[in-house]
């Protein structure tokens, strides 16, 4: 049985660009629904998944996803008559009197209901090409982030924690999964957030909300938190309970107000001061806001799990949701004690929940149930998904029609010659980008579609972040380490759990100066261990590297400029290429080198 998983809000942007035209642009990403994607998954396992970013060159979209459909369809040969469910990751049916209620009927009718999602999959492909016995499967969204998490996870039995903006009205839940199913224990209902007043000072400092929290996160080990933590105490406020509220989200009254957090923003600039100018210096006042954000957010989510319920803990943490993209918390609840294990959905985002949906709707012994029915699991356990290598992957054909008439050297080498000479340029100070197989599933690029560089200095760190990457330099970058000596370098206990370049670990301080270009200012790195039986020519690419260097480690970021989603197919890697400062790039098994 094939489950079709689908997320985004198609119409929510561009109603509120008719609705409120003029706007900042950032502003409208504060629209609900991005981050669209397709995930086709059966009772043997996950098929295929992939964000519509990485086709349409939109970064974060919400747009019906179109080509991941198209895609995930054509990678298990399949038409849309042999789909038996759509899952979709949200479910807005539980509100729709709300929405009358506040006379926004016009808005649930376009962009929220159910029936927006059929005529955008029917639109695209009619309804006579579909099973006639197609259900169409509104997911809670939440519960779409947990079942994402759990049902990959590989364990049995875990508690489940969602931490994002805001689901349907829901910002923070912790479930209980098992073979019962999936049950809430605990939940922060409503524009109560850790996740939206992070987001909404992302906004503040001058960045882009729902997009760039993550770097907020990398400004926060340069400030002090104790100049803003009364302030952020009063913005986000913790109860003994475990509960919390942020009171600040709820001053908004006018439609534009509700859909910009207006007065939400002008409560932080009268409580933490003006807002940063996008593009402008940042100053201390800016990392001391982004130290006591990252702080608050961490006491939060640890006072909310840390809470006292009926229940005893189980023994497993999977995390999901916005929130569990900030490694540096993850890292945090790790080392809180409260549980023994803990799995991080390495694809936490909204594009995760496509994935999620399906999976929700596949473990229901009734699938054609609505979402919000409580869960009777009939699929049997699923192993822990390794590095999500589910996207697109190109043939011979398409490399070569990418590279034709380029302007550099190109060269077709075996497997041993192609790790030798890419490890090469590596260690002779070459920045390198490493395109091949199946595309990764979720933000981070793990050796599929990857820009490579030698770890040793910060003024590797520097050059790719303003040379290459085009961005800010502060920004951290991730250590690829390999799995035979990830303890030599790394406080961890087991390599099989940081697979996804999820979580901060503690670098050994014997080797934080020869990661200088890795190892961030905290002594932490947010690392991926790298398995031979993942990946095979990357694994190969960087033990040549160890073997010439003695540093069993390369530097590793996504293969993207700023601005862009990280490249999709041969052609965006060879443009993207030619466009920046990287000195050389493998295509499979072509090394094109300027």
């Amino acid at each position: 049985m094939y489950v079709l998983g689908i997320s985004g809000l198609g119409q929510s942007e561009a109603r509120m660009r008719r609705t409120f035209p003029g706007l900042e642009e950032r502003h409208y990403r504060l629209a609900q629904g991005a981050d669209a994607a397709a995930a086709l998954v059966t009772e043997d396992g996950i098929v295929a998944a992939a964000a519509e970013e990485r086709f349409a060159r939109w970064k974060g979209t919400g747009r019906f996803p179109r080509q991941a459909i198209d895609f995930v369809l054509a990678e298990a040969g399949i038409k849309p008559r042999d789909v038996a469910y759509v899952a979709h990751n949200f479910d807005f049916t539980p509100y729709q009197r709300f929405f009358a209620a506040q006379g926004t009927a016009d808005e649930y009718d376009e962009v929220y209901s159910p029936e927006v999602l059929k005529r955008e999959l029917f639109a695209e492909h009619p309804r006579d090409t579909w099973d006639s016995a197609l259900e169409v499967v509104p997911v809670a969204h939440h519960l779409a982030h947990a079942a994402s998490a759990f049902y990959c996870s590989g364990f049995a039995e875990a508690d489940v924690l969602v931490a994002d903006g805001i689901g349907e009205f829901e910002s923070t839940s912790l479930y209980r999964a098992g073979d019962g199913g999936i049950e809430l224990l605990s939940q922060v209902k409503g524009l109560h957030s850790v996740g939206l007043a992070y987001g909404l000072i992302t906004l503040h400092l001058g960045f882009w909300m729902n997009m760039d929290e993550y770097k907020v996160m990398g400004l926060a080990p340069y400030g002090d938190p104790a100049p803003l933590r009364d302030a952020l105490a009063e913005i986000v406020q913790a109860h003994d309970d475990g509960q919390y509220a942020t009171p600040f989200t709820y001053l908004n009254h006018t439609p534009q107000e509700r859909a910009t957090y207006a007065r939400s923003l002008d409560h932080l600039a009268e409580v933490l001061g003006p807002a940063r100018r996008p593009g402008s210096p940042i100053e201390q006042h800016h990392l001391d806001l982004a130290a006591a954000l990252q702080e608050s957010a961490q006491r939060t989510i640890l006072g909310f799990l840390g809470a006292e319920r009926e229940s005893p803990r189980a023994d497993v943490l999977c995390l999901a949701g916005g929130v569990a993209l900030n490694c540096v918390l993850n890292k945090v609840i790790r080392e809180s004690g409260l549980y023994r294990h803990q799995f991080v959905q390495p694809a936490a985002g909204d594009d995760g929940t496509a994935l999620g949906a399906a999976l929700a709707v596949l473990h229901r012994s009734d699938p054609g149930l609505p979402a919000h029915v409580g869960q009777r699991p009939a699929a049997k356990p699923r192993p822990r998904l390794g590095p999500p290598y589910l996207g697109p992957s190109y043939d011979n054909h398409e490399v070569e029609a990418a590279l034709k008439g380029i302007d550099a050297q190109v060269r077709k080498l075996d497997a041993d010659a192609l790790a030798t000479e890419t490890a090469r340029l590596l260690a002779d100070g070459k920045v390198v980008a490493l395109f091949q197989g199946r595309m990764e599933y979720g933000p981070r690029a793990l050796g599929n579609r990857s820009i490579l560089a030698d770890p040793s200095t910060t003024e590797m760190r520097d050059r790719i972040n303003s040379m290459v990457k085009l961005r800010e330099e502060f920004r951290p970058l991730a250590p690829a380490v390999l799995e035979e000596h990830t303890r030599e370098c790394f406080v961890v206990d087991d390599p099989a759990d940081f697979l996804w370049m999820v979580e901060t670990v503690d670098v050994h301080p014997h080797w934080r100066e020869r990661l200088g270009g890795v190892t961030h200012v905290d002594g932490s790195a947010r690392i991926q261990v790298v398995r031979r039986a993942d990946n095979e020519r990357y694994w190969r690419i960087i033990d040549e590297f160890r073997r010439l260097t003695g540093t069993p480690v390369v530097l590793n970021t996504s293969f993207n400029v700023r601005g862009e989603p990280i490249v999709c197919s041969p052609a965006d890697a060879v443009r993207t290429f030619l466009d920046s400062d990287v000195d050389a790039l493998v295509l499979e098994d072509h090394l094109i080198v300027r």
